[in-house]
């Protein structure tokens, strides 16, 4: 239940990432360090959902 929960999280937290992200690219254009920064955030996440999914289903946690 705690790992399901964990990566609901993740993916929510996600997609608040791409939504700042957006909202960074109409306000500051392409150039925008903000925009940069949001964009590392949201692939660290990415990754921490990936591990997150293999762990589940390598240990049997998810099916």
């Amino acid at each position: 239940m705690l790992l399901k929960s964990l990566i609901i999280i993740v993916f929510f937290a996600m997609l608040i990432s791409l939504a700042v992200g957006a909202g960074y690219l109409l306000r500051d254009g392409s150039s925008s360090k903000r925009l940069l920064t949001s964009l590392k955030w949201r692939i660290g996440l990415a990754a921490v959902l990936l591990l997150l999914i293999v762990y589940g289903f390598g240990s049997g946690q998810l099916t």
